[in-house]
């Protein structure tokens, strides 16, 4: 069964598309990381996709592209629903910010950078959000040695 929406996704950024699927609705689109903020916007103002719902990553440590950006989109207008994932690789773990389009990918970006590790380019102010500061590595990546000690946290009063 084909989709309109994954087939207008391929029909319009051909060489980015790397793969589709869609299963009792869960339509999704994988996407070179490189076009995922140009992807983003066509979906926001051509698809009527107004809300970006989650925004979130997986670590597939050892496989490379060990990483895997996840995003969720809805339109209200037309009660769609579109996933958009892009692989990112250890070497170079960068996406594009997808805050010049929606305000709360702030708060997913710096949840996914602080677990993860992976830097969002031009974000406003890309800093941990659930660690502290002195927090050494990102917790959620596979090889995060879960009897780490960390650096314990001076009050200051």
């Amino acid at each position: 069964m084909t989709s309109y929406l994954l087939d207008t996704l391929k029909n319009r950024f051909p060489e980015a598309v790397l793969e589709t699927h869609a299963f009792r609705g869960d339509e999704t689109a994988v996407v070179k990381k490189e076009a995922l903020l140009e992807a983003a916007a066509f979906l926001k103002q051509e698809l009527g996709f107004d809300m970006l719902m989650d925004l979130t990553a997986a670590d597939y440590l050892p496989r490379e592209p060990r990483f895997e950006l996840v995003c969720h989109f809805y339109s209200t207008t037309h009660n769609y629903r579109l996933r958009l994932k892009c692989p990112v690789e250890a070497h170079d773990a960068a996406v594009d910010s997808l805050t010049p389009l929606w305000a709360g990918a702030n708060w997913f970006e710096r949840e996914v950078y602080d677990m993860f590790g992976i830097k969002f380019n031009g974000h406003p102010d890309l800093r941990r959000i659930l660690m502290y500061d002195g927090f050494e590595g990102h917790p959620l990546r596979k090889d995060y040695p879960l009897k780490k000690r960390q650096p314990r946290m001076l009050h200051k009063d």
